[in-house]
């Protein structure tokens, strides 16, 4: 027998159970799973940035029990359950995908036309920002979560206030910017003043994200990806610097990086 959906919400019950539960799942609320949450998002990430098949169900699981955890504490609040999230997640999946529910019925028959990614993008968007506008005091920038990292949270923004036309054109003047906010990091660097650099480094990484967005590269997963490659390298240093029996300290500058490129040769 295989357990199934309404297994698990009924576990998450019995651990919340105030006299037989777990003390620990007790103790918890909204607040405190937060961090639980973005572990596990981050998880099933470098699960499937490595291709690690075996374990992406294992870590879908956690995932999903977060989802079941909140549900709970909605439930014990009188505010929602884990049928209500349902409820409007597919109400709202039907709403924004008129291209297979042209009816706007779960099971309605499909809409019989081609559309592209980047038309179901638009539309997308489009839908989206409409109901942005039916809520009271609607803000360009609204609804961006503040727990995001920070370069995509950056993307977010910018792409956001791209919709409504404050955006480059193309790449070409990005770059142009980025060179800028270079020349003003150096004087910041060469003032001295701690908060100046803080905020010249900040504007510098914001125009590099702006520059992703309009290569159309995920600011997010480049920066895992090259963390990714620089640990393969640096290992393959580490491996030369135990393989000649010294210590980090014997080896020049210019011999680690000599192992850096042929880490590099190698396709690490």
């Amino acid at each position: 027998m295989r357990y199934s959906l309404d297994d698990l919400i009924y576990l998450m019950r019995r651990l919340r159970d105030p006299e037989t539960g777990c003390p620990w799942d007790l103790e918890q609320d909204f607040a405190s799973i937060v961090p639980h949450t973005l572990e596990e998002a981050y998880e099933v990430a470098d699960t499937i940035e490595r291709k690690d098949w075996l374990h992406l169900k294992d870590e879908l699981g956690d995932l999903l029990f977060q989802v079941i955890f909140y549900a709970r504490l909605g439930e014990e609040q009188g505010d929602f359950d884990f049928h209500a999230i349902v409820d409007q997640l597919v109400e709202k999946l039907i709403r924004r995908h008129p291209h297979v529910f042209p009816d706007g019925t779960l099971r309605g028959n499909a809409r019989q036309e081609t559309v592209d990614t980047a038309a179901v993008g638009e539309r997308w968007e489009a839908i989206k920002q409409r109901e942005r506008e039916a809520k009271a005091r609607p803000g360009v920038l609204d609804e961006i979560p503040l727990a995001l990292p920070g370069l995509s949270r950056a993307a977010k923004l910018q792409k956001r206030a791209a919709k409504v036309g404050f955006d480059w054109g193309d790449a070409l003047p990005v770059l142009d910017k980025i060179e800028e906010e270079i020349a003003e990091l150096r004087e910041a660097i060469a003032s001295g003043e701690a908060d100046r650099i803080r905020s010249e480094m900040g504007d510098l990484l914001f125009v590099q994200v702006n520059l992703a967005r309009h290569l159309g590269v995920d600011p997010e997963q480049a920066i895992r990806s090259t963390n990714a490659k620089f640990e393969r390298r640096f290992r393959y240093i580490e491996e030369q610097v135990n393989a000649a029996g010294g210590i980090w300290s014997d080896f020049t500058l210019e011999q680690l990086d000599g192992w850096w490129n042929e880490a590099k040769a190698r396709g690490l």
